[in-house]
């Protein structure tokens, strides 16, 4: 009898201690939540202070933000994607950035966010897989005030023949401009033509990735190279043309060369927005800094783009660069339900009233998805500008060939030997041998 007891009793204490195990469990199991690695810090504030909440509100579902500092996306991604809560959404700049992440990247075939995407082939896939989808088409040149512009085109004392800045067609007209524009810096009331061009530690993204584009961009084309393919090497054959241009950024800036390495976009962007300078190069994403700057001096109609000219034979057919490193991604390593609520989350912010609002004004994005009207574009001054001049008869956009590039340590490299060049550790040589060779001992370690 004893023993029939001591088993009752073993068997109810037992079952209590499976309640109050799952009770706890219950208790210590993690919220809802979509861990989302962001790549750009400029709209990192709209992500967490806006959109976080507003998906919370309206799916429970918790957004978890996190931003990697500026120009370390790939050692900041793998990193995190190591841990026990890894990023579930995640962002790769292209073919050469998905090679790096196929490993733990999910198949997206059958998630509503790839059946919003108007054109299936701007996707990045493997065989049949779906593994990257573009979330924005940016595009980038030279940024300029026209109040500025139209002052210094009034100047009765002006050394160039042309009326407008519509007029620049080329580098010899852009260089003609600026330089005039240098001599006359007090009468235009700007403390350079260029803003600063910012060369502290992870702000160098605007040259050694954008600026170069350009170059490689007439390079791979004399080749015949498809976007997109792997390059063994580069002969840098435009790079008289790429020191034509950073030549012209350093001797009409507004700081003075040996002050550059403590410059960061940011102030770039604030020197444009106070009116300071007469032009920036930045993309459309630069919108919202200049916008956002307190005491912001330059109004909607006056900020505009011309492309990058660089003395290139032709160029005077060819606009902004155009195109996207702006792909997402889902962690295929995540749960079954945090890759759902993944999907849940990218197909709101792209299909949702509320989502659309946010990337319409807060994001600014000129996006792919066949969710958004006309009247849900971006209204911005840049984003219109960038699609006036998609748009433009005769003139066919730069595409984005630096998503060619064998790595990131290639970026690395060039933009500390653009650095030295700037503050006369190198000379040009230097910097063309730096980007042939790293170029051909980082695809060899890369492929």
């Amino acid at each position: 009898m004893k023993k029939s007891l001591l088993i009752a009793l073993l068997i109810v204490s037992v079952a209590m201690s499976s309640v109050l195990f799952a009770a706890g469990a219950q208790e210590a199991a993690p919220a809802k939540e979509v861990y989302f690695l962001n790549f750009k810090p400029e709209i990192a504030d709209v992500y967490e202070t806006k959109i976080a909440p507003a998906f919370e509100k309206e799916t429970g579902i918790k957004l978890k933000v996190v931003t990697a500092a500026s120009g370390t996306y790939a050692q900041t991604l793998k990193s995190e994607i190591a841990k026990s809560n890894p990023p579930v959404i995640f962002q790769t700049n292209g073919p050469v950035g998905l090679a790096e992440s196929k490993n733990y990247t999910a198949d997206l075939k059958n998630t509503e966010f790839y059946k919003i995407l108007s054109d299936k082939t701007m996707a990045l896939g493997d065989g049949e897989k779906v593994l990257a989808i573009p979330y924005a088409v940016e595009g980038y040149g030279i940024i300029y005030n026209d109040a500025i512009m139209r002052k210094y085109f009034a100047l009765p004392n002006k050394a160039v023949s042309i009326k407008s800045a519509d007029e620049i067609t080329n580098f010899a007209t852009l260089k003609a401009v600026v330089e005039d524009m240098t001599k006359n810096k007090g009468a235009l009331g700007i403390q350079g033509v260029f803003a600063s061009t910012s060369l502290a530690a992870g702000n160098q993204w605007r040259w050694q990735t954008h600026l170069v584009n350009v170059p490689l961009y007439f390079e791979v084309r004399d080749a015949n190279i498809a976007m997109g393919s792997k390059v063994p090497e580069i002969k840098f054959s435009y790079s008289a043309n790429m020191k034509n241009i950073w030549d012209l950024y350093l001797n009409n800036s507004s700081t003075a060369v040996g002050l550059l390495g403590a410059k960061s976009v940011d102030d770039s962007m604030a020197e444009f927005a106070l009116g300071q300078v007469a032009m920036v190069q930045n993309g459309n994403w630069g919108a919202g800094q200049i916008l956002g700057v307190k005491g912001n001096k330059v109004s909607d109609a006056d900020i505009k783009f011309m492309p990058i000219y660089t003395g290139a034979a032709g160029e005077e057919k060819y606009g902004l660069n155009v195109g996207t490193e702006n792909y997402l991604c889902i962690n295929s390593n995540a749960s079954v339900e945090q890759q759902k609520m993944a999907d849940q989350f990218l197909t709101w912010l792209f299909a949702s009233e509320t989502g659309k609002q946010f990337v319409k004004n807060d994001l600014m994005f000129i996006t792919p998805f066949n969710t958004f009207k006309d009247s849900e574009l971006p209204t911005d001054p840049l984003a219109k500008d960038v699609i006036r001049w998609m748009n433009k008869p005769g003139v066919t956009s730069i595409p984005w060939a630096f998503s060619m590039i064998p790595s990131e340590e290639w970026k690395n490299q060039f933009g500390a030997a653009l650095a030295d060049y700037s503050v006369g550790r190198k000379n040009w040589a230097e910097v063309e041998k730096v980007a042939v060779d790293a170029w051909k001992t980082e695809f060899k370690l890369t492929n």
